[in-house]
């Protein structure tokens, strides 16, 4: 895992974190959601180094179990990590430091774990940080799945017709969704299959409802 505390842009000075991070080799990553995103705000305020972020932010510090930082309780997945670099990308304001860590242990409640024990992405109800004071909550208004071709590989873009590759109506996402097909259908299929109106336009609306296969067809009439 990777994560970057920032040079203060105000001040160019270093985090606490950065700076434990470096001295101890060990950090914990604790995951932010909703429930707590107040108060993980409320412990990156700029508190001198002697100052208790646990007892500031009314976060409940745990004992690890392999490394000497403190897991925040109330964090819903917790990674126990070993820091193996560090790669200061600057000395000004804003400039960036990577802080590459080795995972040795994983902690995850097993209230936000589904009914396959999987992480459940709704219960979960992460955070992400954005720029500046804004973040994005990841709720089911916000969250869709992608079906990843990790057991498949796609045609790609370059196998299409030049009219499909170049079309006007078919969108970057539609080309991308047509090129994860292993193979086109076969010409019996082609045939078989009726449809009016215009080719691209059928096929956009047959992708919108993730039939993929019958967008082609379309496609190659």
């Amino acid at each position: 895992m990777v994560f970057s505390p920032a040079r203060s842009g105000r001040t160019g000075a270093t985090k606490n974190t950065f700076e434990n991070a470096k001295r101890t080799k060990e950090v914990v990553i604790n995951v932010v959601n909703y429930s707590i995103v107040q108060q993980m705000s409320l412990s990156s305020s700029p508190y001198a180094a002697e100052i208790d972020e646990f007892e500031k932010s009314g976060l409940t510090p745990i004992a690890s179990d392999l490394i000497k930082p403190f897991r925040v309780k109330e964090s819903p997945v917790q990674f126990e990590c070993k820091v193996n670099e560090v790669v200061e990308l600057g000395q000004n304001g804003g400039a960036g430091n990577l802080v590459i860590c080795e995972v040795l242990k994983i902690h995850i409640d097993e209230n936000i774990l589904d009914d396959k024990q999987m992480i459940d992405q709704h219960k979960i109800d992460l955070v992400s940080r954005m720029g500046g004071n804004w973040y994005c909550r990841a709720n089911s208004d916000s969250m869709f799945e992608i079906q990843k071709p990790i057991t498949s590989i796609g045609i790609g873009v370059d196998a299409f017709p030049d009219e499909i590759r170049n079309s006007s109506i078919l969108t970057g996402n539609d080309l991308g969704l047509l090129g994860s097909i292993e193979d086109f259908p076969s010409q019996d299929e082609i045939d078989a299959y009726n449809f009016s109106g215009d080719k691209h336009q059928t096929a956009k609306e047959l992708l919108a409802k993730d039939e993929v296969m019958n967008a082609w067809k379309v496609l190659l009439k």
